[in-house]
């Protein structure tokens, strides 16, 4: 059998971290087996889901590289399947009309609450051999309500927290169409997961308690029942449930904030799951490793720290010229325009390897394409009134030198010896001037890369002040 895997969100709001997880979960378990990831939005909703949020889940699926071999699928798109579905069910009395009004159904509630007992529906309109059924109550549009079994229990083996068994007579009869004929949430997946073949439910486990319905809804029409697996929540760093503050936000919102896909990826795929201590793989070496029975059933701990480590790792290693075309729209975004010269490539290989995330790599190799603020407290600790002779021989010295990083070093020793001084009390001066803060990288390959005029102009601040 090929195995089908689905992933399946609504369309209320962006595309998560926690959501995220589970379609890399389901997109590796299909690749791993040489299977097809399907697709499906979720958007039955109509009140709440917005073709904005179905785009960022899109765009959140792209970014992450997580593709698609069938879909998307929309489940208003399929009203009418959903139709057919539910009148065969009414004809083959697996299903039944419930005329209970609103007002009846709170009472019901009120009074099961008073004595103590749960509240769920009485089956008053649920037909059986016998029974006298309540009078159609006129101007009532009925809602549907499936049959449910009341007896033996629903078990199923979740490939994640193992066996689970409820009894049916736990639950009561599901709507699974509304009064004005809308299919219901926990029906349409289950038509949906019939018809496109699903083998293997991935999905969070705030979903178990609607499984045990939706295996007895399959097992009514005859259809094969999907292996489920429920995924535990992830918490923040803080161990409290997560939330905005702490991750829960847009997907495409850790590309803006300067995270790499392949770094969220890596990390997401260690969030729950683990190969041994192996702590950095690619997407290819994750799809072969995979597999549902080492993804733990506790709750999974987000920590940002070692989200930016990993950030960190892949930036270091990233082709160059992706990540000067990525840093050169983060410059524009901040009205820096990347001139010619000096080469953005040849900057970043200067700087990657100080960067947790690539909005910090932008910021520290703005200088390069514009005259940088200058730190205050740097420039009055660092460029006092002995260092300025200092500076004024390094410039006559650069004037008519090589242009290289080893020909700058070299006018630079020169300048400190003659002087006497160590080599700090010039470099640090000229990182405040060249770069507006006191850290750097080797400051002669600074100004390489900024070029003699530039470096000359900056550092003649002080000598015309």
């Amino acid at each position: 059998m090929t195995v089908r895997t689905r992933f399946a969100p609504s369309p209320t709001g962006f595309l998560h971290i926690g959501g995220a997880r589970t379609a890399l979960f389901s997109w590796a378990y299909a690749r791993k087996h040489a299977g097809q990831f399907i697709l499906r939005i979720e958007d039955t909703d109509v009140a709440r889901s917005t073709p904005e949020a179905v785009q960022a889940i899109l765009d959140g699926m792209n970014w992450l590289g997580l593709s698609w071999d069938e879909g998307p699928f929309y489940q208003m798109q399929r009203m009418d399947r959903y139709r057919e579905v539910i009148g065969q069910m009414l004809t083959e009395g697996k299903a039944y009309r419930c005329y209970c009004s609103r007002e009846e159904l709170d009472a019901l509630r009120e009074q099961q609450m008073a004595s103590g007992l749960k509240p769920r529906y009485d089956g008053r309109w649920r037909p059986e051999p016998g029974k006298l059924l309540p009078e159609v109550p006129a101007g009532v549009e009925p809602v549907i309500r499936f049959r449910n079994p009341q007896a033996g229990v629903v078990e199923w083996n979740d490939l994640v927290k193992g066996s689970i068994s409820i009894a049916n007579s736990e639950l009561d009869d599901l709507i699974i169409a509304r009064a004005d004929g809308t299919p219901t949430y926990n029906f349409c997946v289950v038509v949906d997961d019939w018809d496109m073949g699903i083998t293997q439910v991935i999905r969070g486990d705030d979903h178990v308690n609607n499984t045990p319905r939706q295996i007895n809804l399959l097992q009514a029409l005859g259809a094969t029942v999907p292996q489920y697996a429920h995924l535990s929540m992830i918490l923040g760093d803080d161990g409290q449930k997560l939330s905005k503050r702490h991750g829960a936000v847009s997907v495409t919102q850790y590309h803006d904030d300067g995270y790499l896909p392949e770094a969220v990826l890596n990390y997401l795929a260690r969030l729950g799951w683990s190969h041994g201590d192996d702590e950095i793989f690619d997407m290819a070496q994750f799809c072969q490793w995979f597999d549902l029975d080492h993804i733990t059933p506790s709750a999974a701990q987000f920590n940002t720290e070692k989200l930016n480590w990993l950030n960190a790792h892949y930036i270091k290693l990233a082709d160059l010229e992706r990540l000067s075309a990525d840093v050169a729209q983060r410059l524009s975004a901040q009205g820096v325009s990347v001139a010619a010269e000096p080469a953005l490539p040849a900057v970043l290989a200067l700087y990657r390897e100080r960067a947790n995330k690539l909005n910090e790599l932008a910021a520290s190799v703005a200088y390069f394409y514009r005259m940088p603020p200058i730190d205050e407290a740097a420039y009055a600790k660092h460029v006092t009134a002995d260092v300025l002779p200092l500076l004024q021989s390094l410039s006559d010295a650069l004037q008519q030198a090589e242009w290289t990083v080893e020909a700058i070093h070299a006018a630079l020793d020169q300048v400190v010896k003659a002087a006497e001084v160590k080599f700090p009390k010039l470099a640090m001066p000229l990182r405040v001037l060249l770069t507006g803060s006191a850290q750097s990288p080797s400051i002669d390959a600074v100004m390489c890369l900024l070029g003699r005029e530039t470096t000359l102009q900056r550092m003649h601040l002080p000598l015309a002040g």
